[in-house]
C-alpha cells in the first residue's frame, strides 16, 4: 500500500519514512505524489485539522494519507496558542515573529507558573474509509529568552528540565527520540500493530 504524507516539510517526511516506512510500500510527500494543493485548515483542534488534511490528500489520491497538526498550548495562556501556533503573530510561519510575540505575552509569568506543552496528532486515512489518530505530547517551560539554533517553532523557547537545554539545544537525533511528533507516530504504530493482531 502506498501511504502519501500531507506535507512537504523534509524534515518531518524523513521522520515518518523512518518509523512507519516498513509498513508501507511506498512513502511519498505530496510534492512526490504530484499533488499540489492548499487545504484550508479551519478545524478548532488539532485532530480536527490532522484529520481535515489527511482526508483531503485521501481523497484526491485514492490512496492512504498521513497528516499531522501540531502545535504550543501555555498553560498560563490558557492553552494558546494552540492550534493557531503557527500564525501567532499574524503570518503562518513566521517563527520569528511568533516567539516574539510569545514572550511578550510571557512577561509577567512568574517563574514557577511558565508550563508548556508541545501536542502532535496524526490522522491515518485510508481508501476503505477508515481513519485512525495518536496523540503525543511533551512537558518543558517557557524560558525569557531563546537558547539555542536547531529545530524549528518554539524550540529556541521550550526548555526541558530533564534534558537542561532547549528542544533547539537537542540534535536532531535526540529530538527525533522524544519529540511530541515521534510520540504520536509511535502510537500510531502501537494502534496498526493491535489491528494485525485483531
Amino acid at each position: 500500500m502506498k501511504l502519501i504524507i500531507a506535507s512537504n516539510n523534509a524534515h518531518k517526511i524523513q521522520e515518518i519514512k523512518a518509523i512507519l516506512g516498513r509498513r508501507f510500500d511506498q512513502v511519498l510527500s505530496m510534492r512526490e505524489a504530484g499533488l499540489d494543493m492548499e487545504i484550508e485548515e479551519n478545524g478548532t483542534t488539532f485532530q480536527q485539522n490532522a484529520l481535515i488534511k489527511a482526508r483531503a490528500v485521501a481523497e484526491a489520491t485514492g490512496c492512504a494519507a498521513l497528516a499531522d497538526d501540531s502545535g504550543l498550548s501555555v498553560d498560563a495562556l490558557d492553552g494558546a496558542p494552540g492550534v493557531y501556533s503557527a500564525r501567532y503573530a499574524g503570518v503562518h510561519g513566521d517563527d520569528e515573529a511568533n516567539n516574539d510575540k510569545l514572550l511578550q505575552q510571557m512577561q509577567a509569568v512568574a517563574d514557577g507558573h511558565r508550563g508548556a506543552a508541545y501536542h502532535c496528532v496524526m490522522a491515518l486515512v485510508r481508501p476503505d474509509g477508515t481513519e485512525l489518530t495518536a496523540e503525543g505530547s511533551c512537558r518543558g517551560e517557557i524560558l525569557r529568552q531563546r537558547q539555542g539554533t536547531g529545530g524549528f517553532g518554539y524550540d529556541p523557547l521550550f526548555f526541558l528540565p530533564e534534558y537542561g537545554c532547549t528542544m533547539a539545544q537537542l540534535t536532531p537525533q535526540q529530538k527525533n527520540a522524544m519529540s511530541h511528533r515521534f510520540r504520536a507516530l509511535v502510537a500510531l504504530e502501537k494502534q496498526l500493530d493491535e489491528e494485525k493482531e485483531g
